[in-house]
């Protein structure tokens, strides 16, 4: 099959908080669900906080994937129920793997002016779907060449590599390129890829992309060509397609509706009057009232692929 490129464009929708901020979201879309094991990409900002009242999540429910967190500016503090407590920088990657359950919460910390980042999530293969909640913190270094200055926080890419669990192969990283540079990447022939524009413009070969864009490149590529038509950044994604299918509702990843009408009965009878008891998902140890499921649609979900 020959290999071919896809441009996803993103939809505005509600993150939270008191102002509700808008994120970006990329995918999944009716027609793509996954790159990779890669299910979930949310760009946002840059945002002043003191406009959209910057990320105010509360402790909410995961099982099933992992959630990688990438900052451009701006600080997120970062708790979740198995005791990590972290900040979110830019530059640097917090990985929390979700696996049978956790609960967390992410807010904007007082000294952030403006938010600017990506949230990302990453399922979980069947064998390890169900492992207990961890968390990773990496700080990868630049790695440069002429006109270009990328950060690799997952797998490898330009000579750089991660030591990052993950669970299936992967590549995530942060690329800069220069007015005018065109760089040819070398790439795994078996993965599929996405190229996610944050700010300038580009062309992955001779497709263009604005901000906020997500390029598709199916497997059967041997190198990226990435030209820069103005000063950008992008975030590089990739994996071996996935292989499985999953059901994804609100923030749980299964197998079949009823899994995910079960966990969500599990959230539920955790949430006394908003606060957390023990259970499937933990306690976060913070003050604020834990964000309740939505109710399940009217129709059994249905399987991505």
């Amino acid at each position: 099959m020959t290999p071919h490129i896809d441009v996803l464009t993103s939809r505005e929708v509600p993150l939270g908080g008191p102002r509700a901020m808008r994120v970006r979201r990329t995918l999944p879309q009716r027609h793509r669900s996954l790159i990779g094991a890669w299910c979930f990409v949310d760009h946002y900002g840059p945002d002043e906080v003191t406009d959209t009242g910057g990320m105010v999540v509360a402790p909410h429910p995961h099982t099933g994937l992992q959630t990688a967190s990438w900052l451009f500016e701006g600080e997120i503090e970062h708790r979740d129920s198995a005791g990590n407590h972290a900040t979110v920088r830019p530059g640097e990657l917090n990985l929390m793997t979700a696996g049978r359950g956790i609960s967390h919460s992410e807010v904007s910390t007082a000294g952030t002016d403006v938010l600017h980042g990506a949230q990302l999530w990453i399922a979980l293969p069947e064998g390890t779907r169900h492992t207990d909640p961890s968390f990773e913190h990496f700080a990868p270094k630049p790695v440069r060449g002429p006109g270009w200055e990328a950060r690799v926080f997952l797998g490898s890419l330009l000579g750089a590599e991660s030591p990052v669990t993950t669970h299936t192969p992967l590549l995530g990283a942060e690329l800069m390129l220069a007015t005018g540079k065109t760089l040819e990447i070398e790439v795994d022939e078996g993965f599929e890829h996405g190229v996610m524009l944050d700010v300038g413009l580009v062309s992955v070969d001779d497709v263009e992309l604005k901000p906020s864009d997500l390029a598709y490149v199916s497997p059967g590529r041997t190198t990226l060509t990435i030209t820069a038509l103005e000063e950008s950044r992008m975030l590089v994604l990739g994996g071996p397609p996935f292989g499985e299918a999953i059901v994804m509702w609100w923030n749980f990843i299964g197998r079949t509706h009823d899994e995910i009408v079960g966990y969500r009965e599990e959230w539920q009878a955790q949430i006394d009057d908003g606060r957390q008891v023990d259970g499937r998902f933990g306690v976060v140890d913070i003050d604020m009232d834990s964000i309740p499921a939505p109710e399940m649609p009217n129709v059994r979900l249905k399987l991505r692929h």
